[in-house]
């Protein structure tokens, strides 16, 4: 794109942002230390304690308890995350939050800690103290309380298994849900239409006395919009949860015992298809439950529950905790293009020294992690061979962007020329099969808005989210399209084009078309797009512009110049951007007192896309990254930056590392583009190759 302003005039006297080489290569170093004996990157992704207290409940009833080093070390997470007011949050800067805090003392209680230990006296305090206390819990803190014995299931919203029953065209069939609400909902619709709970124990009587402290565990407070609650719920809502009610009390045992088996069998097709993890950790938690509650001696569980370690992460300091995710392919693909971004003019020090051992094996995981075969007994809903989940191969879930990211990176390695002039090695390329077969799976996710989904098309037209149950999440019946998945499979359809045969390459720029006028019709008047994965509408804009660069869209386009425009307003005075996490609840750009460097880098690539890596803009956040990185050649971090249903947020630990180094990467081969350089004797690496 051609740029909209300029630092000079003179393209030959034009150089980079002093020290940004410097940054590059240190930051390209400390990329490849972080690079594991996979050939992979991964960072732990964040997110609260919420499904650690899950998974001390699950294993309690399970009559599985943690040994005492786990023990201990779930302890010392506990510690490391309480708020200073004695509570838990549903993400590291958030305030105390009642659900997680409730979960969390259920948690504490079931490891031995007494309840005059600090960690429960303070917790309990401080709940005690909120309107309403632990009966304001939203409604998936009570199902868990249900399931344990402490409150009854008369005060849980009816999960009723009958629905797996309706007929397939139904609007409310359970296969027209978002994957993740949908395998939770089946799970769960067992547990409640059994009526499962853990065997009474003293433990559970005290949880009752203490948590409801004489107000009566079988009285529940409806809550208003707060701290947990975000979605309250409308007429239709209260409507169908008054007829579900009434099911309740008429429903015929013998229907109930024919759902209650079908809500088995898709419990045991999903262990089957997913190598017994699940799609999520709070998915595999609640099919443990099911498995056990079914039988327990049920022939799948030691395997399931022997695979709830693949989503825990330890260490001496934070102790252990369960992620909601694990991220390797995402990871990997964006490491991988930051470590190839400058080009081989670009930073002096680029791909011919970069390629090497890391680049190669970097490739060979992605290779390994593309989805080629599929376990489950039954036909998936969507394409699934050929594509790739956000964790690793052995997942059945592939995902359109986290497809497009591993494709676009292996194509960018397979192009990079190595020492010598040698090449990844062509039987290890991408071949036709796994090019279309990729092709395929992000187009069964093209919404008939021309936008693209997450795990599947959206099945149902957006009147179901007003029958969302949760309270707490927002988005979350429907796979909806996003502006950030939209982006990514623009990106790699624009890279995967020229390779594909006729046909496809035909269907290729229909897709491309379509998702150009979803971003269009997505954007914001002051030129700004609204984030559904980051935080939130800095994260979009970095997708955006990519998404319509790679489409062909022109500088002077009025979708790239409006976005420009907002990238200049957004800025703060010393050349970053940070972005508030309470954007993605309230729907407007809130910005923070100083900038974050994952965020001032995906201003930074968006500014590249549409203001031109000479634009004073985009020099200033380079001088701004090039300011804040650390001995190591990461940048700070630990905030908030990522977002799940609107209020769920997630700190992704590698994006301060990966996302700066594309950044800078990025800028230094628009740099090298728009002014070429003299010859000049070829420098000798640095660093590992």
């Amino acid at each position: 794109m051609a740029t909209h302003g300029t630092a000079t005039d003179d393209p030959d006297a034009f150089t980079p942002v002093p020290g940004a080489h410097r940054t590059y290569d240190a930051a390209c170093r400390r990329l490849l230390a972080l690079q594991d004996e996979r050939g992979a990157w991964e960072g732990e992704m964040e997110w609260s304690t919420m499904i650690l207290s899950q998974y001390v409940i699950v294993l309690h009833i399970l009559r599985r308890p943690a040994d005492e080093r786990a023990r201990q070390a779930i302890l010392r997470c506990y510690r490391a995350t309480r708020t200073p007011e004695g509570g838990w949050g549903m993400h590291p800067q958030a305030p105390p939050s009642p659900y997680a805090t409730t979960l969390a003392y259920v948690g504490l209680r079931l490891l031995g800690t007494e309840p005059g230990d600090p960690l429960a006296a303070g917790a309990r305090q401080w709940l005690h103290a909120q309107p309403g206390g632990c009966r304001a819990v939203p409604q998936w803190g009570f199902f868990w309380l249900a399931v344990l014995g402490v409150v009854p299931y008369r005060q849980v919203t009816p999960v009723p298994p009958e629905v797996m029953l309706l007929p397939r065209w139904a609007p409310l069939h359970p296969e027209r849900l978002l994957g993740w609400t949908r395998m939770l909902y089946q799970a769960m619709a067992y547990l409640y239409g059994a009526k499962f709970r853990a065997d009474p124990g003293p433990v559970t009587r005290d949880l009752r006395r203490e948590l409801f402290a004489g107000h009566g565990a079988g009285v529940r407070v409806p809550p208003g919009r707060g701290t947990d609650v975000y979605v309250t719920g409308g007429r239709a809502l209260r409507v169908l949860q008054g007829c579900l009610r009434g099911w309740e009390r008429v429903h015929s045992r013998r229907l109930r015992r024919v759902a209650l088996e079908r809500c088995h069998r898709a419990v045991v097709e999903e262990q089957h298809a997913s190598a017994h993890h699940g799609l999520s950790s709070v998915n595999a938690l609640v099919e443990c439950l099911v498995l056990f509650a079914r039988d327990r001696h049920h022939p799948l569980l030691d395997d399931a529950v022997a695979r709830l370690r693949y989503w825990c992460r330890q260490d001496g300091d934070r102790g252990l905790r369960v992620c909601g995710d694990r991220s390797a392919v995402w990871d990997t693909s964006f490491a991988t293009e930051a470590l190839l971004s400058a080009g081989p003019a670009g930073a002096g020090h680029g791909p011919e020294c970069r390629l090497g051992p890391a680049t190669v094996r970097a490739h060979a995981f992605l290779r390994q992690a593309q989805i080629t075969a599929y376990s489950g007994r039954v036909a998936p809903l969507r394409t699934v061979r050929h594509g790739w989940a956000f964790s690793d191969g052995h997942s059945r879930w592939p995902v359109s962007d986290c497809t497009a990211e591993a494709v676009g990176a292996l194509l960018r390695v397979q192009e990079a020329t190595g020492p010598g002039g040698r090449r990844i090695p062509a039987p290890a390329h991408l071949g036709r099969q796994a090019l279309h077969g990729a092709l395929n799976v992000m187009l069964d996710r093209q919404n008939p808005d021309g936008g693209f989904a997450t795990l599947d098309r959206r099945r149902a037209g957006t009147w179901l989210e007003a029958l969302n149950p949760t309270e707490m999440f927002a988005g979350c019946m429907t796979d909806t399209s996003s502006v950030e998945c939209t982006g990514s499979v623009l990106a790699a359809l624009s890279r995967m084009r020229p390779l594909l045969e006729p046909a496809a390459r035909r269907r290729a720029g229909q897709a491309m078309a379509r998702g150009v006028a979803y971003l269009r019709a997505r954007q914001h008047r002051d030129g700004s797009f609204g984030g559904t994965w980051g935080i939130n509408y800095t994260y979009a804009a970095f997708h955006a512009a990519r998404g319509l660069r790679a489409a062909g869209v022109a500088a002077d386009d009025p979708a790239p110049v409006a976005l420009a425009r907002w990238l200049e307003g957004s800025q703060l005075k010393d050349g970053s951007w940070g972005e508030d996490w309470r954007s993605c609840l309230e729907r407007r750009y809130l910005a923070l007192e100083e900038g974050l460097p994952e965020m001032t880098a995906w201003a930074v690539m968006a500014g590249l896309d549409t203001l031109g890596p000479r634009h004073p803009v985009v020099e200033n956040g380079i001088r701004w990254l090039c300011a804040r990185q650390q001995a190591d050649g990461s940048w700070a971090g630990g905030h908030v930056n990522g977002v799940f249903f609107t209020t769920m947020m997630l700190v992704y630990h590698l994006y301060p590392v990966y996302f700066p180094a594309l950044a800078v990467g990025r800028y230094l081969g628009a740099v090298a583009a728009s002014a070429p350089r003299p010859r000049a004797t070829p420098e000798a690496c640095e660093g590992p190759s």
